[in-house]
């Protein structure tokens, strides 16, 4: 088969899978329904960990300027970030449509077709793949996989297609959101309480424009975008604040549930789900788009590596077992900052718990962690050092022969597996000589931390998966041949001392 993996949707997930899928040296195509790209911005920019895996591929530079974030919340509970150990701030301000153009751009240079105007509306899946129906532009088309992924939002087809569920919780209330310009008003960024557990948000894009975000319990519980008007939007906005918004005109406006809902897999078979297709929340500070931009990043290569046959089929299993738990955390999380967020004077003693709660260092960092992506865990990786199983700080430096200095992120930018021997030892490299044709082989010195009050974990030789996540570390790595074969498939020559 030529092209090995569909992708079904060209949103920032989407668009993020195929071209993590073609750094792993994989063909795919990816098809969308519209015929261009809807330039609606759900999100408002993304979490820190997402900036960083940007950072990772050389993406992030790509975006131009933006801001970030100073202060954090869980539910408009403010922590300050500035008391943390290491940077949580998010991208603030970077309307999505930003980023899918950046994508795109990005998977033109890599050489991945994006087919638009193309509806799935069938699939049979064989022993050996996947062969899909859809409608295009010229009537019904055909293609052929050995992976199907649906990266097609929270009414996904392919999820559907493929007898998925997505139980959750029914939509109870209403929300309107627009970009509005020729009009003034106070920020409002983190939202804004109404009495009787109403929400507005107001916060300034630049270039004349605000995004107002509306939470009104007598909105329609299951609204329609595409009957919304502006005067629906201004009414609602004077109705919740007094202020008249009527004189203005939006750009795009949409009108959304607060249901959610969670796929009971995120596999089945030769047919995955990633982003809002498997994890399906209502629109809350970019949640729902960064646990999707990072679902792509740990399937994307693996996708690759199986489809390629570097790797067994297995390695698959391996992208449900880690990424539902944390769908399961941002169905949670979403439904406990709504609860605060969105109730009326009854939760105000709740708040106030929480905003002690939030001076408290540790408590801090947790929760910041859990919102910014930092705090993610993979128990997936065997052994004793403390990093395993978590990303690899992108800014660690390392210096290597020769003089240059290179940044963990630089790194990664192949899209490909790293291991870093940093105490002069032979032993590692040697150990991994088999892996040489899908792991880079490197060798330095850690260059010394940029805060030196956070001192590093011991570290003299690490192996990074592609995702930027550490697969094996020393001292207290368990068998780095084991750990080279689960995550990268066997050998392709005799590795020894």
């Amino acid at each position: 088969m030529e092209t090995r993996v569909i992708v079904v949707g060209a949103g920032p997930v989407g668009l993020m899978l195929a071209g993590e899928i073609r750094l792993g040296g994989a063909n795919v195509t990816v098809y969308d329904r519209l015929p261009a790209p809807s330039g609606e911005s759900r999100a408002l920019g993304f979490t820190k960990r997402v900036g960083e895996i940007f950072d990772q591929r050389g993406l992030l530079t790509r975006l131009g300027e933006y801001r970030q974030g100073q202060r954090g919340h869980f539910g408009g509970v403010g922590y300050d970030l500035g008391k943390l150990d290491e940077s949580h701030h998010g991208v603030l301000g970077l309307p999505q449509s930003r980023t899918e153009a950046m994508l795109t751009d990005w998977l033109t240079e890599l050489g991945v077709p994006i087919r638009r105007g193309y509806e799935a509306v069938a699939f049979t899946e064989t022993a050996d793949g996947v062969e899909l129906a859809l409608d295009g532009p010229e009537g019904r088309h055909h293609d052929t996989a050995a992976y199907l992924v649906g990266c097609d939002g929270p009414d996904s087809t392919i999820r559907t297609l493929a007898g998925i569920a997505a139980p959750g919780w029914e939509s109870e209330r209403g929300m309107y959101m627009a970009d509005v310009t020729g009009i003034e008003l106070r920020q409002r960024p983190t939202g804004e309480h109404v009495p009787g557990g109403n929400m507005i948000l107001a916060t300034n894009l630049g270039d004349g424009y605000y995004r107002v975000l509306i939470h009104d319990k007598s909105l329609p519980a299951h609204p329609d975008s595409a009957t919304l008007t502006f005067t629906d939007v201004a009414d609602a906005w004077q109705r919740m604040t007094g202020e008249s918004i009527h004189h203005g005109s939006a750009r795009w406006m949409a009108a959304f549930g607060n249901g959610a809902g969670l796929a009971t897999t995120y596999r089945k078979g030769r047919v995955l789900l990633a982003g809002d297709a498997a994890h399906a929340t209502p629109p809350l500070a970019g949640w729902g788009l960064s646990t999707g931009i990072q679902d792509a990043v740990n399937l994307g290569w693996k996708l690759a590596a199986v489809t390629t046959g570097r790797a067994p089929e297995s390695l698959l299993d391996t992208y449900h077992t880690e990424r539902y738990p944390l769908g399961e955390q941002l169905l949670r999380n979403t439904h406990a900052a709504t609860a605060l967020y969105l109730s009326g004077e009854e939760m105000e003693p709740l708040r106030s718990v929480m905003r002690e709660l939030m001076e408290d260092k540790s408590a801090a960092e947790h929760f910041a962690g859990m919102v910014s992506g930092l705090g993610v865990h993979y128990g997936t990786c065997p052994g004793d050092h403390p990093l395993l199983g978590r990303r690899l700080s992108p800014d660690r430096t390392l210096d290597l022969p020769g003089g240059h200095r290179v940044r963990v992120a630089e790194l990664l930018h192949t899209g490909r597996g790293v291991l870093i021997t940093a105490d002069g030892s032979e032993e590692p490299q040697h150990l991994a000589a088999g892996w040489a044709d899908r792991v880079d082989l490197v060798t330095g010195t850690w260059a010394p931390a940029d805060t030196p009050h956070v001192p590093p974990h011991p570290l003299d030789a690490v192996l990074v998966r592609p995702d930027g996540y550490v697969a094996w570390a020393a001292p207290g790595g368990a068998d780095l041949t084991g750990a080279l074969e689960l995550w990268f498939g066997p050998a392709r020559v005799t590795a020894g001392i």
